[in-house]
């Protein structure tokens, strides 16, 4: 068995006190294949944790089995930080207090960073491609010197995921159906993913961002490729699993989940071991341009008309705020067709908040506006 543990101290963000992170490493430190994967980054969306939990008693039995091919690494809370927060006894993680940042923005866009350096080195060799560009991300990472806990916390998810061949950010929304989201060219990779888990949808990037932990840790890998060839692997395939709501923590519910990412490291040849048979294909997935954010207009209180994973028609009326003191209601309406998959907890509404999404399968700049 070659399980460890490690802590990896953050900068201390004050006299006396200081945070640290802690990653599960199974397998040989620094193999092939490596998979990475992480809980919580927002950290108030707890089930990851539930589900890296019982996945890790999977992994143990897998271990003393040796049946772990390469490494694989867990990160079961990564974001101390945010976990921490609380005000008047509420949690607070998806956002730092101290300087209001997502915890989820401002990962290394490798992208610009490495491609002047790896341009002339690249080959026909998609092996030695790999290796190239492996380098030049982990030069690109040695060169950043955090100079706060937050950034200090960014830097050591990167360092820890940089090498890997798959990324899973475990996540989860408000109120939400069970879903996916990745990189257009990391579709296939996750296919199977998608089935063996049961998402009720897929939403698929075309864009770059780089911005969020999943963009870093793949994009750079896509875009390479795009520019110089297939000759550049897509060396790292990251997705970002939305384990459906704040509230689903069920033990029953996260071992099916766990189960699921089991079989999917089997099917990639990070363990050994027949992984069971293929579920049937889910949904065609969808595309971030064909996704809208529905806001509240006014104040007021939020009934909800629709529930999450309903498909819904452009029209169709999916809340109400309701105005007790002018005794009025106002009706929420999609101005797409598609899945209604994810909504706010709140039931109180300030004008501008965020109420749900839906996405559908027509680009929003083409969807005809249907007003209320």
């Amino acid at each position: 068995m070659v399980t460890h543990t490690r802590s990896h101290p953050l900068l201390s963000p004050s006299l006396g006190t200081q945070r640290q992170l802690v990653s599960v490493h199974y397998g040989r430190e620094g193999s092939s294949p490596k998979a990475y994967l992480q809980a919580s980054l927002h950290a108030d969306e707890l089930p990851g944790m539930l589900v890296l939990h019982h996945l890790r008693k999977l992994l143990d039995r897998a271990d003393e089995a040796g049946e772990v091919r390469g490494e694989i690494v867990l990160v079961p809370l990564a974001n101390p930080i945010g976990l921490a927060q609380r005000v008047l006894h509420e949690p607070g993680g998806r956002f730092e207090l101290a300087g209001g940042e997502n915890f989820n923005r401002r990962f290394p866009d490798y992208y610009p960073l490495v491609r002047d350096a790896v341009a002339p080195l690249l080959t026909a060799d998609a092996n030695a491609n790999r290796t190239v560009v492996r380098a030049a991300l982990r030069d690109a990472l040695a060169a950043v010197a955090p100079e706060s806990e937050l950034a200090s916390l960014r830097h050591t998810l990167a360092t820890l995921a940089l090498d890997s061949d798959l990324v899973l950010d475990l996540h989860c929304d408000r109120e939400a159906v069970l879903h996916l989201y990745t990189d257009e060219p990391f579709w296939p990779a996750f296919e199977p993913l998608a089935r063996d888990l049961g998402v009720a949808l897929t939403v698929l990037g075309r864009g770059h961002g780089g911005t969020t932990f999943e963009e870093s840790c793949g994009q750079a890998w896509w875009r390479l490729a795009h520019e110089f060839g297939t000759a550049v692997p897509h060396g790292c395939v990251s997705a970002t699993v939305e384990l459906r709501g704040q509230r689903d923590l069920r033990h029953d519910q996260a071992i099916k989940d766990a189960l699921a990412i089991y079989a999917f490291l089997q099917r990639r040849g990070h363990l050994a071991g027949e992984a069971p048979p293929l579920p049937p294909p889910v949904d065609a997935p969808m595309h971030w341009e064909g996704m809208i954010s529905i806001t509240a207009p006014q104040a007021g209180l939020i009934v909800y008309t629709r529930d999450v994973g309903e498909r819904v028609e452009a029209g169709d009326t999916i809340a109400e705020i309701v105005d007790p003191l002018d005794n009025r209601v106002v009706p929420i309406v999609s101005r797409i067709a598609g899945m209604l998959y994810a909504r706010h907890l709140q039931r109180y509404a300030q004008p501008g908040m965020e109420l749900c999404r839906v996405v559908g399968d027509v680009a929003v700049a083409e969807a005809p506006v249907v007003l209320a």
